[in-house]
């Protein structure tokens, strides 16, 4: 049975979506993408990946030649978590946001479009 691609997890100061590809487990995933909304509208985008995915990333980037052969990984919202699954991530993300404050720009930050025209 398939899994919705789209789970959407809230928080007390904001939701976080995480976009699971075919395979993933969302108890085990260790590599997701994920949009965070504050309830003021505020968004961020985040990559989250395991050492051991960043590890097999970079390992097969060696034989196919990118990043130099898998010299480095570079990725601008990258969140390292110890242990794969949704449920780490988002207590990465209370962390994160506990830490930093609702008004952080250390996750990219997005605008939509509409709030692009005020």
């Amino acid at each position: 049975m398939a899994h919705e691609p789209l789970v959407t997890v809230e928080t007390a100061d904001f939701s976080v979506t995480y976009v699971l590809g075919l395979e993933d487990d969302a108890d085990t995933v260790e590599d997701v993408d994920a949009v965070i909304r504050a309830h003021d509208g505020k968004g961020w985008t985040a990559s989250f990946m395991t050492p051991r995915k960043i590890a097999e990333v970079m390992d097969r980037w060696s034989t196919t030649g990118e990043c130099a052969n898998g010299l480095y990984l570079q990725i601008p919202d990258l969140v390292i978590v110890r242990e794969g699954g949704l449920d780490a991530m988002t207590r990465a993300l209370v962390d994160l946001f506990g830490e930093y404050g609702m008004d952080t720009n250390v996750l990219p930050r997005f605008e939509d479009d509409e709030d692009e025209d005020d």
